[in-house]
């Protein structure tokens, strides 16, 4: 079992930046990669990026590369998504989740989600 935990999310003006945490714990060895999500009122959840657990290779989808980095510290369990330059579209409810397969897009494939921090992005 994997748990995790969101933190860091608030409200923020356009243009402004957050950084979400993750704390991750329990089976942490059988984790290969850590991927955020979100979900907006109304929406479905949809794919923010994600982190490979050994590597640290990443990957964003295209409305926040550029603007979102997805980092990890392993010595501390722990993964970061630092929002740069944020849109009232960005506002949503943020989850961090956790896959033990090599399928890291495949949102089916995340066995371990956090609770959500809520992002609110003014105009």
């Amino acid at each position: 079992q994997v748990q995790l935990v969101e933190s860091g999310g608030g409200l923020v003006q356009a243009g402004g930046s957050l950084r979400l945490s993750c704390a991750a714990s329990g089976s942490i060895f059988s984790i290969n990669a850590m991927g955020w999500y979100r979900q907006a009122p109304g929406k479905q959840r949809e794919f923010v990026g994600y982190i490979s657990w050994t590597g640290g290779r990443t990957y964003y989808v295209d409305s926040v590369k550029g603007r979102f980095t997805i980092s990890r510290d392993n010595a501390k369990n722990m993964v970061y998504l630092q929002m740069n330059s944020l849109k009232p579209e960005d506002t949503a409810v943020y989850y961090c989740a956790a896959t033990s397969s090599s399928y890291y897009l495949d949102l089916g494939r995340y066995g371990y989600w956090g609770q959500g921090t809520q992002v609110t992005v003014s105009s």
